[in-house]
């Protein structure tokens, strides 16, 4: 594998704040992402170019599919869905509202149609968690002591569970029991913390390998299995953020990338952040899993 098997375009010139989370309908065959920091859940066509968003009015981080012409979503501090045809926000749980200082993040669901999701707090104070929202309404605490809870995603044969820490530069791997949910086993999987950039959202293919955005990196890195790196794929924008697998055949890789808090001059040297790239590829990812709520 090497660089020029894989055509980078820009598909989407969105100048993002800090665009995040795109997950692919593969029913309607649109794109879904958002931006946090401008409260907007966007909707993109690639075959037609048809663009559009929902202002949800607060920061909103992760997204899925939620049955038809629904999605689940975080928000600062509350899980909530968004009806994709009239744009109402109907608010779910509350989560962390007694840590103002911290706020949710990533999120992402199983193949049993569990929704997963994290938080973030100030790096001097460690108390983010991820947890656990079932399809019978529960909640479940499934990790504490994190301080960006990122990036996360299963191996093909639901063996594995991966979530990065974004400032300590590691993507963890845990023992994942399909049935019940649990994870166990912590151990690193990817150590960056000889690097200047950090992992991010991350998305895996059919063949086991995870395909991680490095924030302040302008690449995407694609791991092995053994968390060896294969592939590094170059972005003419410093700050990319999250990417997922998508298109008829699930082998486009779309990446959604950030402008927020660069300066003047980085942004004159990454002039296309925040906007929404696509990598042709030659492999397969994974389907985006949907919700499933009884």
């Amino acid at each position: 594998m090497n660089e020029l098997q894989y055509p980078l375009h820009n598909v989407l010139e969105a100048r993002a704040r800090l665009g995040e989370g795109p997950i692919w309908d593969s029913i309607r065959k649109l794109l879904y992402w958002v931006d946090i920091y401008n409260h907007r859940v966007h909707q993109f066509n690639p075959a037609t170019g048809e663009k559009g968003f929902f202002d949800v009015g607060d920061v909103v981080s992760a997204i899925a599919t939620a049955g038809a012409d629904r999605l689940i979503m975080l928000l600062r501090h509350h899980l909530a869905f968004l009806n994709t045809q009239t744009g109402v926000v109907t608010p779910i749980l509350e989560i962390e509202a007694n840590l103002p200082d911290n706020r949710l993040n990533d999120g992402k669901c199983d193949p049993q149609g569990r929704f997963w999701f994290g938080s973030m707090c100030s790096i001097e104070k460690p108390q983010a968690s991820l947890y656990r929202y079932d399809t019978d309404g529960s909640l479940h605490l499934m990790e504490t002591g994190l301080t960006i809870s990122n990036g996360l995603g299963w191996s093909p044969d639901q063996k594995t569970f991966y979530l990065t820490d974004s400032p300590q530069q590691k993507i963890y791997a845990y023992d994942f029991n399909s049935v019940t949910g649990s994870i166990t086993n912590r151990r690193i999987f990817v150590d960056l913390t000889h690097e200047y950039f950090y992992p991010d959202g991350l998305t895996i293919d059919g063949e086991g390998h995870i395909w991680s955005a490095m924030w302040d990196g302008w690449c995407v890195i694609r791991f092995n299995p053994k968390g060896e790196e294969i592939l590094r794929i170059k972005l003419p924008v410093q700050l990319p953020t999250s990417c997922t697998f998508g298109g008829d055949n699930l082998q486009t890789l779309y990446i959604t990338t950030a402008s927020v808090g660069l300066s003047q001059a980085e942004i004159e040297k990454s002039f296309y952040s925040g906007d929404l790239f696509a990598l042709q590829t030659n492999v397969t990812g994974l389907p985006t899993y949907d919700f499933y709520k009884k």
